[in-house]
């Protein structure tokens, strides 16, 4: 299966263009786009989230060896 040719490359473009039409396309990619960011969005904020909750965990454990020590 591998990547296809040019010619194979431009047959799909001009069956999108064909059902789609040119000014449908924009408006899709624009979508495709903002669904992008979104995503890039939320994993950022889930990765900058965990990281303050491991500090609080690892903050947390030398109190509570205090206390049953």
């Amino acid at each position: 299966m591998g990547i296809p040719a040019p010619t194979e490359l431009l047959l799909i473009l001009g069956i999108v263009l064909l059902v789609f039409g040119g000014k449908r396309i924009p408006e899709i990619m624009g979508g495709v786009g903002e669904g992008i960011k979104v995503l890039k969005k939320s994993l950022t904020h889930d990765e900058e989230s965990a990281k303050p909750s491991q500090s609080q965990s690892a903050q947390q454990q030398p109190h509570q060896e205090n206390k049953t020590g």
